[in-house]
C-alpha cells in the first residue's frame, strides 16, 4: 500500500508519497486548483495501490477531497494531533510543506482505522444553513439590544415587549412612532430597526431554502425533516416563550416607579 500524505494550503498542496514502512519515495506540489488536481491525479497514478490521506481541515482541503473522491481514490482524515510529534521531530531548515505531508502520510500508516472521507451532501447543507440563520439571529438581537435603550430616551414611558422586534407588524408600529423623532438617536435609532427588518427577512428566508422543500432539488426526506427539527429547535431557543404579549402596536407602557427597562417584565 502506497500512501500519498497531502499538506493543503490556500494556494499550494504539496503531495508526498511514502512505502508500507515509511520511507519516502517521492514529493510534487501543484496549485490548489482544480487544474492543480488533474495534474496530482495523472502523478499518482503511477502507484496502483495507493490511498490519500490529508490533514482534518476540511475548509482548505474540502475542495481537493471532491475531486479525489470524484475520480474514484480513497481519501482518509488525519487528526491534526496525531501528527505533532512527527513534525516537531522532522524539523529541518527550508520550506516546511514535505514535512508536514510526510507527517500525515506516516500518521496514515500508524492509524490503520481513520475515518475514510465521503462527499459532502445534506447532512452538510443542513449544518451550514442551520449555523447561518443561528448568526442571523444573534446579530439581530444584538441590534435590538442598543435599539431598545435608544427607544427608551426618546419615548422614556414606552418599552419595546420582549420578541416583538422579530415580528414586521411591530417593527412597523415602531418606524410610525419614529417618524417624527428628530435628533441624532432618533436616527440611529431608525437605522437599527431598518437593520432589524432586514435580518428579519434574511432570517426567514433561511429557515426555508428551495432544497429543503423541493425533492428534486437532490436533499431527501430525512434531510429535509432534519431541517426541520433543528430549525424548531432554534425557534423555541429564542421565541422568549413566556414573556408579556406587546401592546399598543408593539411598544407597552414602562410599569410604575421602574425607571429601567431590563427590570420590566
Amino acid at each position: 500500500m502506497i500512501i500519498l500524505g497531502v499538506d493543503a494550503h490556500k494556494r499550494t498542496h504539496t503531495f508526498v508519497v511514502v512505502d508500507e514502512g515509511g520511507r519516502k519515495l517521492a514529493e510534487r506540489t501543484v496549485s490548489a486548483t482544480e487544474e492543480g488536481h488533474v495534474e496530482a491525479l495523472a502523478w499518482a497514478r503511477r502507484w496502483d495501490d495507493r490511498r490519500f490521506a490529508v490533514e482534518d481541515c476540511r475548509p482548505v482541503t474540502r475542495r481537493l477531497e471532491a475531486d479525489l473522491l470524484a475520480a474514484g481514490e480513497t481519501v482518509v482524515r488525519v487528526p491534526t494531533k496525531l501528527m505533532a510529534g512527527a513534525r516537531r521531530s522532522g524539523r529541518t531548515p527550508g520550506k516546511s510543506d514535505p514535512i508536514d505531508a510526510l507527517a500525515v502520510a506516516r500518521a496514515a500508516i500508524r492509524e490503520p482505522d481513520l475515518p475514510i472521507a465521503h462527499l459532502d451532501g445534506a447532512t452538510r447543507e443542513l449544518r451550514l444553513l442551520v449555523d447561518h440563520r443561528e448568526d442571523l439571529v444573534a446579530e439581530r438581537t444584538r441590534i435590538q439590544s442598543r435599539l431598545r435603550w435608544h427607544v427608551h430616551e426618546l419615548f422614556p414611558g414606552l418599552e419595546i415587549a420582549p420578541a416583538s422586534l422579530g415580528r414586521h407588524r411591530h417593527i412597523a408600529a415602531l418606524e410610525a412612532r419614529l417618524v417624527d423623532a428628530t435628533g441624532t438617536v432618533a436616527e440611529i435609532a431608525r437605522e437599527l430597526l431598518k437593520r432589524c427588518r432586514e435580518l428579519t427577512l434574511r432570517a426567514k428566508r433561511a429557515r426555508k431554502p428551495n432544497w429543503a422543500i423541493d425533492p428534486s432539488a437532490g436533499t431527501d426526506a430525512a434531510g429535509s425533516a432534519g431541517l426541520r427539527r433543528a430549525l424548531r429547535r432554534q425557534d423555541r431557543g429564542r421565541s422568549g416563550r413566556g414573556s408579556a404579549l406587546p401592546l399598543e402596536g408593539g411598544v407597552r407602557p414602562l410599569e410604575r416607579n421602574s425607571t429601567d427597562p431590563r427590570l420590566v417584565r
